[in-house]
């Protein structure tokens, strides 16, 4: 089978199957496994390189309030490779290419190659999804294996934080404007025995005021800014030091967003065991060097 990936956390989920010698063309995105990055890509981004958080939102917010994709997609090399399975997804019009594009193409090519979207919007249709997949891909086995396996990571987290002080959690999403994060991320954090102060399990990431994280008295801010990696997120944390140090949160941490917050794949799993880590870290120990970074509130002078 020739599988064409046009989501990240699907390419993710792929090698993670055990398929990834069957996929033969990615998205620019795609970056995990490292391998995959060599892969050809089929899209390409109209957003500019080079912008801020505020100006990325602007670009965002105009392009489809115009009704224009924010990606393209490459058709012809789509044509050219010839896939028998493409793997996309419609929940986020933010975060791939137009699921409608995707199956106007694919009805183009030889052989009509079937189009599986992957929508998840709880941590149940993430792992569920894996079962789907390795289904697409021709071994079911495979899927439920690593949904049993998801399972039991999860469980074993819960049952090390049972009985602990669920601290309250504010997981922003993006700085400027804020967001707080939705979907799958309010569930993560309660496996991993804390309590969402903003989010809503299921629902969209949604935008608020300062002023409603700084009222929502939380113990412990998770700086996740959308398809940002540590070292980024780090970043443009630090930059709004002044605004999150408002929030009176005792820590302020920031993460690899992309790697375990923000793509709907199998390494969200190591984002609950991350942020087990980071709300008790006297019970569950961080799963990797690097995975987070610590900003200090004392020094959160001035800022934006």
């Amino acid at each position: 089978m020739r599988i064409a990936s046009l989501v990240p956390s699907a390419t993710e989920t792929l090698f993670a199957l055990g398929f990834g010698g069957q996929v033969v063309a990615v998205t620019h995105e795609c970056d995990w496994p490292p391998e995959a990055s060599s892969l050809p890509h089929l899209t390409r981004t109209v957003i500019p390189p080079g912008l801020g958080p505020a100006e990325i939102d602007r670009v965002v917010r105009e392009t489809v309030g115009a009704g224009r994709p924010l990606y393209e997609l490459d058709g012809e090399r789509l044509q050219e490779l010839a896939p028998s399975l493409i793997v996309t997804q419609a929940v986020c019009e933010v975060c791939a290419v137009s699921y409608d594009d995707v199956v106007a193409v694919a009805a183009t090519l030889p052989g009509k190659p079937r189009v599986l979207s992957l929508d998840p919007l709880q941590l149940d249709d993430v792992l569920n999804d894996l079962v789907r997949v390795a289904e697409a891909a021709g071994d079911r086995g495979a899927g439920r294996q690593a949904r049993a396996e998801a399972h039991a990571r999860l469980a074993a987290v819960a049952s090390a934080v049972a009985g602990a002080e669920r601290p309250r959690v504010a997981a922003i999403e993006w700085l400027d404007p804020v967001f707080v994060a939705g979907h799958w991320v309010p569930e993560m954090i309660s496996i991993a025995g804390g309590v969402d102060a903003l989010g809503t399990a299921g629902e969209k990431s949604r935008t608020v005021e300062w002023s409603e994280v700084e009222g929502a008295r939380v113990d412990t801010v998770v700086a996740m800014p959308c398809g940002y990696d540590v070292e980024r997120s780090a970043e443009e944390a630090g930059a709004f030091a002044g605004r999150l140090a408002a929030v009176g949160a005792g820590r302020i941490v920031a993460v690899d967003a992309s790697a375990y917050f923000s793509r709907p794949g199998p390494r969200l799993v190591d984002g609950v065991e991350l942020l087990g880590a980071i709300l008790h870290p006297d019970r569950v120990r961080v799963p990797a060097e690097g995975m987070l970074s610590e900003l200090t509130a004392v020094s959160a002078g001035g800022g934006t």
